[in-house]
């Protein structure tokens, strides 16, 4: 047996002993997503973790997603699978950083993207995803909207709605990297392909492509489309899902700097690690937890 078998035997074992959930982001290893009972982008981790049935969740993904995961289940332990795991553009934002900005828009509603801290989140008024920022933006009952933390994904909001968007200015490091350039050479080496990208890109990266999508949105369109060939610009970790799903089909990363080092900390032996020791506890203090999973189920109740 070799020793990837032994730790999915493991792991296998340790669920049963823990009664756990296993929940993986699209962007995780190959090996990772296959042993999750869910894998998905935010949006649907967060709708998944509402509705499991479980004492423990495993969330293989980064710090965010795990805090995300506490708030909406307070009597549940959520374990994050590798403790380092963090996100770059959720700590470009802290509370006084938001606090600053929102006095200086002091009648601005504060739409945050999910990629943020619990912190962040309790003192913003809406959540949103990459999969549902538009709605959430227009569902907004003003005009005025502070949108925090990714320019990128504001940016493009902005293009779809007649508010005001405030951008603070926070990015992701790893979708930022992508620029037009990129992606008009790889148009050129395969002029026929189909091009996605997620809206944390840049503008000139979205306007390059046919489609801006989470990685849910691009699952789904994938699927559903006819085309053969398709250019991703998103973290590569989604080209495993895509290939697995479309076997008749080709997907090609736009870029080989597509990766987020964060999202390949987590390998089977470090699950095994965290779950035989019950260790990297997420922990949010309850009166932030209130307010953030208040800004979190008003983003739930709009789609």
């Amino acid at each position: 047996m070799t020793t990837e078998n032994k730790l999915r035997e493991r792991i296998i074992e340790l669920k049963k002993g823990l009664n756990a959930v296993i929940m993986a982001h699209n962007y995780q290893l190959p090996e990772v997503q296959d042993i999750a009972d869910v894998t998905g982008d935010s949006l649907e981790l967060a709708r998944e973790a509402t509705r499991i049935d479980c004492e423990v969740i495993v969330l293989c993904g980064v710090l965010f997603m795990a805090e995300s995961a506490a708030i909406l289940n307070p009597a549940r332990t959520v374990l994050l699978s590798e403790g380092t795991a963090g996100c770059p553009m959720a700590d470009m934002i802290n509370v006084d950083d938001l606090r600053r900005w929102k006095q200086r828009y002091p009648k601005a509603t504060v739409v945050c993207y999910v990629n943020s801290s619990a912190a962040v989140k309790a003192e913003s008024d809406y959540c949103c995803t990459s999969a549902n920022a538009l709605k959430v933006v227009d569902a907004v009952p003003n005009d005025e909207i502070l949108f925090v933390p990714d320019m990128n994904l504001g940016h493009y909001v902005s293009t779809k709605t007649n508010k005001r968007i405030i951008l603070y200015p926070g990015y992701c490091n790893t979708h930022h990297r992508l620029t037009a350039k990129h992606v008009i050479r790889a148009k050129q080496g395969h002029p026929d392909a189909v091009v996605l990208v997620h809206p944390e890109c840049r503008a000139e990266v979205i306007e390059q492509a046919d489609a801006a999508l989470s990685t849910s949105q691009m699952l789904r369109y994938a699927r559903e489309n006819s085309a053969k060939t398709f250019l991703v610009g998103t973290e590569e970790g989604l080209g495993y899902r895509l290939q697995r799903d479309n076997p008749g089909k080709i997907f090609h990363v736009i870029s080989k700097s597509l990766i987020c080092p964060d999202m390949k900390k987590t390998t089977l032996y470090e699950i095994v690690r965290t779950m035989e020791r019950r260790k990297n506890v997420v922990i949010v203090p309850e009166e932030v937890r209130l307010r953030a999973e208040r800004a979190l189920d008003r983003m739930l109740a709009v789609v």
